[in-house]
């Protein structure tokens, strides 16, 4: 933990640096897409807080398995971290699209298969999180919350692959149907993704640091609750 503590400032300082550098990449110097204009903009921290996401509910999810394996709270404290982490960049990818769709296809909303299926990967996580934080300390709720989340995993390559398999209205970039990024958009694009990996990584750690110290914040607390019983007993 000390270790990790020394490097934080130094990932928060590179945080802000990538993602002034990415704003600037996108805003002065991508090109203005000729069909949606200046909305397209929105892609540059769209598509990089979706890759956030599946990071952070990847983690959950792996944690979530291994914790089922041999539960540790190490494993568990990193799922709720990464469920935390990523639905903030979930709820984003979801504010953002609504933005972005308006233009694209004239509404902030269709039942996309694409949109649905990432709605619904919100509610699951969503859901995980909840039975983590309302489970107060049963072992069985805390598997149960495991084995969802790790059934909720499926749900991201239906997400990625809806494009191909469906033939959806949502945009795509570099895959089947789509026609790829300008040299200036690409740079950007890339500029973002490593920024948004930055941002997630330090917002993870700093998440994975309060819950792990909250636990052991609650067991110092037992403790001295125990030790303050059996003074009042001897006495």
């Amino acid at each position: 933990m000390r270790y990790f503590d020394r490097y934080t400032p130094w990932l928060a300082g590179a945080s802000l640096v990538a993602v002034c550098v990415a704003l600037g990449l996108a805003f002065f110097h991508a090109p203005v897409d000729r069909t949606m204009g200046i909305v397209q903009k929105i892609f540059y921290s769209h598509v990089p807080a979706a890759m956030a996401a599946y990071a952070g509910f990847t983690i959950t999810s792996v944690a979530s398995l291994l914790y089922l394996l041999k539960p540790s709270r190490m494993w568990d404290t990193a799922a709720i971290a990464g469920a935390e982490v990523g639905l903030l960049f979930c709820l984003y990818v979801l504010a953002s699209g609504p933005l972005w769709a308006i233009k694209a296809w004239g509404q902030a909303w269709v039942w996309d298969p694409q949109l649905t299926a990432t709605f619904v990967l919100f509610l699951l996580y969503g859901a995980y999180l909840m039975l983590r934080l309302f489970s107060g300390q049963s072992e069985g709720m805390r598997k149960i919350a495991a084995s969802l989340a790790v059934l909720a995993y499926v749900d991201i390559p239906i997400i990625h692959y809806a494009v191909q398999q469906w033939g959806v209205m949502h945009p795509v970039v570099e895959r089947e149907g789509g026609g790829g990024l300008a040299p200036g958009m690409k740079t950007a694009f890339s500029t973002s993704m490593f920024a948004f990996l930055l941002v997630f990584a330090l917002l993870f750690w700093l998440a994975f640091r309060v819950r792990y110290l909250q636990r052991h914040l609650d067991k110092l607390y037992l403790d001295c609750e125990d030790l303050r019983r059996e003074l009042q007993s001897d006495g």
